[in-house]
């Protein structure tokens, strides 16, 4: 009787710790980061030292100060920054990728407890502020002549080619028509040979890091799938090319890196399933109707607003208990 321990649940632990989990995601992120450095040149490189490095800084700083234990050991700040970068164009000034990080970690990690507290998405929350705050330079997608790549070339502006931004494939299918003639081919989208964010634009890139985490086991696959097939099937249906709206934008890296977030979003099986169609639905009503061509970090958000309530409707039952 003696062996017998009473204690809070869980009472059933994974072996992986949360340093191990987050070195995981940061492998899975390489493949990204090596891409936008070849697309996009040095600059990109040193937005995403810029991002992860004042992260960690903010996270040690706020908890030195505060004198709680110091936690930037488990590599969650660092998977922010990451993340946070992979949301930026290259010509972002450096001075608001910092200011990105700090919303991120101080504002939406920190003041609500740390790791495992906060209700939404650092990474995405904090490019949305960035976005609303600096929506100028969150959207300059430089082109070759700015950040010494290869692949970037020229911009639609209306009917008109502008060669220092460079339009998004998004932006290309937003204004349709004609405009629709400089719309990167299938193979361009797939390899990242366009404007874009710096983590966004190569699906390879993204779908290389995907297969890592799920030999990993650190996520599953249900969320990611279900989010960008919900986005091909809702795509086709309000007559846009749903290939092109699931290899366009920030689509694989918020579905990948962003909607599979442990903290933010449903523990359940059947809770991801809505989460993910949830996402995919508004990613499109966004990018069809809304003003802003992109709706994948708005949808997210929302969609983590939205996970208490998608846990509680999708609680199974115990076994011979009642229904909650």
């Amino acid at each position: 009787m003696n062996r017998l321990i009473v204690s809070p649940a869980p009472h059933i632990r994974g072996g992986a710790s949360t340093s191990e989990i987050m070195r995981d995601v940061l492998i899975a992120l390489l493949p990204a980061v090596a891409a936008s450095v070849i697309i996009f040149g040095w600059r990109a490189a040193l937005v995403i030292v810029v991002c992860a490095a004042s992260a960690v800084f903010f996270e040690w700083g706020y908890e030195k100060l505060l004198k709680r234990s110091v936690t930037v050991k488990d590599l969650s700040a660092a998977v922010t920054g990451v993340i946070l970068a992979f949301n930026l164009p290259a010509s972002i000034p450096l001075w608001q990728a910092a200011l990105g990080s700090a919303v991120a970690v101080l504002l939406v990690k920190q003041l609500f407890g740390g790791i495992g507290k906060n209700f939404a998405n650092p990474a995405v929350t904090a490019r949305i502020v960035l976005f609303l705050a600096f929506s100028r330079t969150m959207t300059a997608f430089p082109s070759d002549a700015v950040t010494g790549a290869t692949a970037v070339t020229g911009a639609v502006t209306g009917a008109t080619m502008d060669g220092i931004t460079g339009a998004t494939p998004l932006a290309i299918a937003k204004l349709g028509g004609a405009a629709l003639e400089n719309m990167p081919s299938k193979l361009d989208l797939f390899l990242g040979n366009h404007a874009g964010c710096l983590g966004e634009v190569s699906a390879i890139a993204l779908l290389i890091g995907f297969a890592y985490l799920l030999i990993r086991r650190v996520i599953s696959w249900e969320t990611p799938v279900i989010y960008v097939a919900s986005v091909f099937v809702l795509s086709a249906a309000f007559g846009r090319d749903p290939v092109d709206a699931i290899l366009s934008g920030g689509l694989m890296l918020g579905a990948i890196f962003m909607a599979t977030d442990y903290v933010t979003t449903p523990m359940t099986f059947w809770g991801r399933v809505i989460f993910a169609v949830g996402a995919g639905f508004f990613t499109t009503v966004i990018r069809v109707y809304g003003s802003y061509p992109e709706g994948v970090s708005f949808s997210i958000l929302l969609m983590n607003i939205l996970t208490p309530y998608i846990n509680r409707l999708t609680v199974p039952k115990p076994l011979g208990g009642l229904k909650a």
